[in-house]
């Protein structure tokens, strides 16, 4: 069965997609960027201030499925230059808190709305 995971603490899809999607123990977390859900706007401060407000909408997300940062098994980060590496590296980890889920980092062309961060997260509910 697929539950649909909706807060209106994170931003909206802006296109067809959902938040996050949960099927049985698995949680997977759309892909999120820098958008201050309760403005609507883009954070467009430092990279660290970019990546900070992803986390912060992907932790609205679990705290929406009643989840932490301890059960995001995966994540994947994508990046529009890998000179942002380490600066986004730093506020992600700060996230975390002991056993860091596994990753991939990827340098892209573009990503939505001209961001430079998107991140995108799998959790497992009963770990």
């Amino acid at each position: 069965m697929k539950q649909i995971i909706k807060t209106d603490k994170a931003p909206a899809p802006i296109g067809p997609y959902n938040q996050a999607v949960r099927t049985g123990e698995n949680l997977y977390i759309s892909g999120q960027i820098p958008m201050d859900p309760a403005t609507n706007e883009l954070v467009q401060g430092s990279i660290k201030e970019e990546a900070d407000m992803v986390m912060k909408n992907l932790k609205a997300i679990l705290d929406e499925a009643k989840l932490t940062f301890e059960h995001v098994v995966k994540t994947t980060i994508f990046l529009t230059d890998m000179s942002l590496f380490t600066e986004v590296n730093e506020v992600y980890g700060s996230y975390f808190k002991g056993d860091f889920p596994a990753r991939e980092t990827v340098a892209v062309k573009g990503l939505p709305r001209g961001v430079n961060v998107e991140i995108s997260m799998i959790a497992v509910v009963n770990l």
